[in-house]
């Protein structure tokens, strides 16, 4: 049949397959007897998606080292768009000058007890072959780091992370004045140097230990999919929990002509040196402490005692940077809706990398092009999309998400008019979905879920990943997997693009994509190549493919469904999880105060002290308040009724006028908006949303109701009642637009 389609007209094809979807499953925004036609295109979609086709983009499209600032960044900018074009999209390239530092020195040398200086290279391999571009490529370092020439005694920290630093004091150990050595993991990189530097630390190396992603886990690389010892992440240690993109112009684009910081006083630039090393360079460092054996839990998997020091170990770290501004290019495609074209259907993945990116990003880039390819085909044959459809590629995503936000900066009010959603994907592999976004958006998430096979199993994505929670879940994810009809997404927190959209213009997010079988270390460094990609990721490319069918299924449901698949009662629920899960902490927070205020009037810690160290007797911890959540409560109780109305009324609604449907469809979706606070959150006034945010000492990793929690967890109280206040105004305001949607439906 389908060779016969290129002679059909787009009505009869829909009449030919109307059978074959006739005892379809209801779809969101749609009327009963749309959705046959809905799914029978969504058919004929997929049929133009070819696996080969991903396949080729791929190869060519990391033949090149890409970094900002590369000739061939530029060169796959215009490619992408001449694609975009001939797919019949009007495309254009949006150019932002952002702040992207190169290393001009680096140095990592250890003077004493013995002398070792750290190679800071990853050689070529003859199975892989484009790692051979020496010259080309951009050498481990961390974007942002501060110039610095220092010298100190070292000190492994484990992660880096906060409580790492909490475990030291009980130690007695100090960092003032040292280098620190940490771990990649546990937390996004730049939090390492942040809280370093907080502890007086001077300078910090980040090293990958082979336990986390080299040969602990598997055969290290050509042989397996793991990191070798020559292998280092590279990356941004750009304080984005403050703000994300261009440091030199926070809060607004980064035009040719914009008024400028100087790097010395931008304060997402770190304060104290860092670089990363691979776990080859930094074996002579850890054999070279001494001091207290690491607790087990910070032990890796070299073959050494891990100390803690500080020393012997004496390391000389320097590094200078060459502060250049660079264009960055945002590849933006446009396919005019038909009745709606000032409502826009967005959906983006980044194409810049640190090196040749296979994996990170142009996985999940060359599904966006094959997607757009396909709706091309289907334009061809009369299907015409009622929104506006936008395709972004967008550039200095790695450095800090510089190329999205600053465009979404440049253009806010305009999005905030126009913007329906956003719906975003970064690096692609194999296995089982994964999905993270507004909550709003979980329903509809589902619903396009369980209509995508998976190319394993031969059952939907959303089948296979129930039955993965049944079998690996936790205790609570079992029992839901087995009793709740929609599987539960994600929150957003940060590390993509869907970044400016949710968290600073208010814009509902998706975030999408296939892993879980693929796993690797070749994370940012030389060896994310075509060879290693086509080896050990997604070998045939049919979750590339599974990944086109999951977001072209997003992009036409949402660009043509008569009322937009918005849905408040999930994410009523997921808020009123959240708030349960900060009262329990609370809870436990005072149980534990109140078991260590015991202990020490007991005099129980001389007990268990070592005779060997001078004792210091605990202070008694200060109360736990009893905080007044009274506010959030009501407000949760107020948006649970017209959560549910809205449910009741959108399913019995029937004929709507085109004023009140027009109407009903901006209420929906700007709804995000009345989710968001014109003062942003405490001391980080760039992120709005009051409801998801990267978490100031987490990084990529997110904190729901974010003011709230994070006052609770620094024991600041009178923050956090403030924090329950603005949130159940927020939650009031925003059931207060659900009731707008109420009243016109009935």
């Amino acid at each position: 049949m389908y060779k016969r389609i290129p002679k059909l007209s787009f009505l009869q094809i829909l009449i030919l397959l109307a059978p074959i979807v006739s005892q379809a499953q209801p779809i969101l925004g749609f009327k009963p007897e749309d959705v046959p036609s809905q799914l029978a295109i969504e058919k004929k979609f997929d049929s133009h998606l070819k696996a080969e086709n991903l396949r080729e983009l791929l190869k060519k499209m990391s033949a090149f080292p890409h970094h900002v600032g590369a000739a061939f960044d530029r060169e796959n900018a215009e490619y992408a768009r001449d694609l975009f074009k001939s797919y019949g999209f009007e495309a254009r390239l949006d150019t932002s000058y952002v702040l992207f530092p190169t290393p001009k020195i680096r140095v990592v040398e250890l003077i004493a007890p013995a002398k070792f200086k750290a190679t800071l290279t990853e050689p070529p391999l003859k199975e892989d072959a484009t790692s051979g571009q020496t010259k080309a490529q951009l050498p481990a370092y961390h974007a942002y780091s501060a110039d610095g020439d220092v010298t100190a005694e070292l000190v492994y920290v484990n992660y880096g992370i906060p409580e790492d630093y909490e475990v030291l004091k009980k130690m007695g150990i100090d960092v003032k004045g040292k280098i620190v050595l940490a771990k990649y993991g546990n937390s996004w990189r730049g939090i390492k140097p942040k809280v370093a530097a907080e502890n007086g630390a001077i300078g910090c190396i980040i090293y990958s230990d082979p336990k986390e992603d080299g040969f602990f886990q598997g055969d290290v690389y050509p042989k397996g999919a793991y990191k070798n010892e020559t292998g280092a992440q590279r990356g941004s240690v750009l304080d984005m929990p403050l703000y994300p993109g261009d440091p030199l112009t926070p809060g607004y684009g980064a035009t040719k002509d914009a008024p400028r910081l100087s790097h010395t006083e931008a304060p997402t630039i770190m304060k104290i040196p860092v670089l990363p090393i691979s776990y080859g360079d930094a074996l002579p460092l850890l054999k070279a402490l001494g001091g207290e054996v690491a607790p087990a839990a910070w032990r890796g998997a070299l073959p050494l005692t891990y100390h803690i020091g500080p020393g012997p170990a004496k390391v000389h770290l320097k590094l200078e940077f060459d502060w250049k501004v660079e264009p960055a290019y945002n590849v933006i495609a446009v396919l005019k809706g038909s009745e709606f074209p000032d409502q826009w259907i967005m959906r983006g993945n980044h194409h810049d990398a640190w090196v040749y990116g296979a994996n990170d990003p142009l996985s999940g880039a060359v599904a966006v092009l094959e997607e757009a390819r396909a709706l091309g085909e289907l334009v061809k044959t009369g299907w015409k999309p009622k929104r506006t459809i936008v395709y972004a590629l967008w550039d200095a995503e790695e450095p800090g998400l510089l190329g999205s936000t600053e465009w979404v900066e440049e253009r806010k009010e305009e999005l905030q008019k126009k913007a329906v959603v956003y719906l975003n994907s970064d690096s692609n592999g194999r296995g089982f979905l994964y999905a993270g976004g507004s909550h709003t958006l979980e329903k509809f998430l589902n619903q396009v879920a369980r209509d995508v096979n998976d190319p394993q199993r031969n059952i939907s994505v959303s089948d296979r990943l129930r039955a993965k929670l049944l079998v690996d879940g936790a205790p609570k994810a079992k029992q839901e997997a087995r009793t709740r009809t929609d599987l539960r997404i994600g929150a957003l927190g940060s590390g993509s693009d869907y970044t400016p959209f949710i968290q600073h213009a208010g814009i509902a997010s998706m975030n999408i994509g296939f892993g879980g079988e693929d796993g690797g270390g070749e994370y940012h460094s030389i060896y994310d190549s075509y060879d290693h990609y086509t080896r050990f990721k997604d070998t045939d490319f049919t979750y590339g493919v599974a990944l086109a069918q999951t977001m072209g299924r997003a992009v036409m449901r949402m660009a043509n469904a008569e009322i937009l698949p918005f849905e408040f009662q999930n994410f009523t629920n997921t808020v009123q999880q959240y708030t349960a899960e900060i009262k329990q902490t609370m809870d436990a927070m005072r149980s534990q105060t109140l078991e260590h205020n015991q202990l020490v009037k007991e005099n129980r810690f001389l007990a268990v002290a070592d005779p060997k160290k001078p004792f210091v007797q605990p202070s008694p911890l200060p109360d736990v308040p009893f905080l007044n959540f009274a506010p959030l409560d009501n407000a949760l109780s107020m948006l649970e009724k017209s959560a549910a109305t809205y449910a009741e009324a959108v399913a019995k609604a029937g004929t709507i006028s085109a004023d009140k449907l027009n109407q009903l469809n901006e209420i929906l979706y700007t709804s995000e908006r009345f989710l968001t606070h014109p003062d942003g959150l405490p001391r980080r006034p760039w992120f709005k949303h009051q409801i998801y945010a990267p978490g100031f000492y987490t990084g990529y990793g997110v904190k729901t109701l974010p003011m709230i929690r994070e006052a609770i967890e620094q024991e600041n109280w009178l923050e956090a009642e403030l924090g329950i206040v603005r949130v159940s105004d927020t939650l009031v305001r925003f059931a207060a637009q659900i009731e707008q949607a109420n009243a016109l439906l009935n």
